[in-house]
């Protein structure tokens, strides 16, 4: 691991002597290399995502274990699932290097922490149940490395993204993703390519997990939480399309009283097979 890819020289010069278009040119140029980066790694994204929904559907969790960049978008994530997909937010967390609690600080020391990430998942119950994704751009974090090792002596199924080939942290995971984008733009600044890439897979593999559990209904989210009136008026608008009703407030009543729209359509089929 000597020469991470994620460590070599920018392919561009002289940066301070660059004007705006060149630069944004240049950012731009680079990023359009990230989809095409996962696209190589697609078999192995859909055979972790066929790991998690199949743990889930037992009774199980995801863990991301992270630090850096990152770590912090799969904090932002896993957020948004309970709002968005209406489940519980025990079903996909972060154990992030130097807490959840503290994410604004990118308390970078914390990554050479060996004993905080397996003390974090102990305290949340860890088990054979669960899978656990390490989150790394450089794949050597001990942070990480650390976690996942201990997981697997425990038996519990592994997983990882990263962005160098042949890392310790993949050799530890039984899923592992190794998504090779290349040096970044800042020498070493993998909050660019490495972290946009890592959260194009965070959105696949949530939103592939939520839709194989059920939790969308043809391409509505239809078990968005009622939060505000934007996206009550939305859901409401969308019981009606979906449940062929012409009134607005009865809608929205129904809406309501089953506190979903996917519960809604549940408790109206309901009413019209036995009618």
């Amino acid at each position: 691991m000597q020469n991470r890819i994620t460590e070599q020289p920018s392919n561009y010069r002289d940066l301070e002597t660059r004007s705006i278009e060149e630069l944004t040119g240049f950012i731009n140029s680079e990023d359009k290399s990230v989809a095409p980066a996962i696209e190589k790694e697609l078999p192995r994204i859909n055979a972790l995502i066929e790991v998690i929904v199949e743990k889930i559907k037992n009774g199980g969790r995801l863990f991301y274990v992270g630090a850096g960049s990152s770590g912090r978008l799969s904090v932002l994530d896993v957020i948004e699932l309970p709002t968005t997909y209406g489940v519980s937010p025990d079903l996909f967390q972060v154990i992030l290097a130097g807490g959840v609690d503290r994410l604004v600080e990118a308390r970078e020391e914390m990554e050479d922490d060996k004993n905080e990430a397996w003390e974090k998942l102990r305290e949340k119950g860890i088990s054979k149940k669960d899978i656990v994704i390490g989150i790394s751009a450089s794949g050597t974090t001990p942070f990480v490395l650390a976690a996942l090792t201990t997981c697997r002596k425990e038996h519990i199924e592994t997983g990882c993204i990263v962005s160098n080939p042949g890392s310790p942290i993949a050799a530890q995971a039984l899923y592992p993703i190794e998504v090779i984008t290349g040096p970044e733009f800042i020498t070493g600044s993998t909050r660019m390519k490495c972290a946009t890439a890592h959260k194009m897979i965070f959105d696949m593999i949530s939103t592939t997990t939520m839709v194989r559990l059920g939790r969308i209904i043809d391409n509505q989210m239809v078990n968005v939480k009622l939060i505000n009136h934007k996206i009550t008026d939305r859901a409401t608008k969308m019981l009606m399309r979906l449940g062929d009703i012409s009134d607005y407030d009865m809608a929205k009543e129904m809406l309501f009283r089953n506190g979903s729209v996917q519960n809604a359509l549940k408790s109206l089929n309901s009413k019209n097979h036995r009618a």
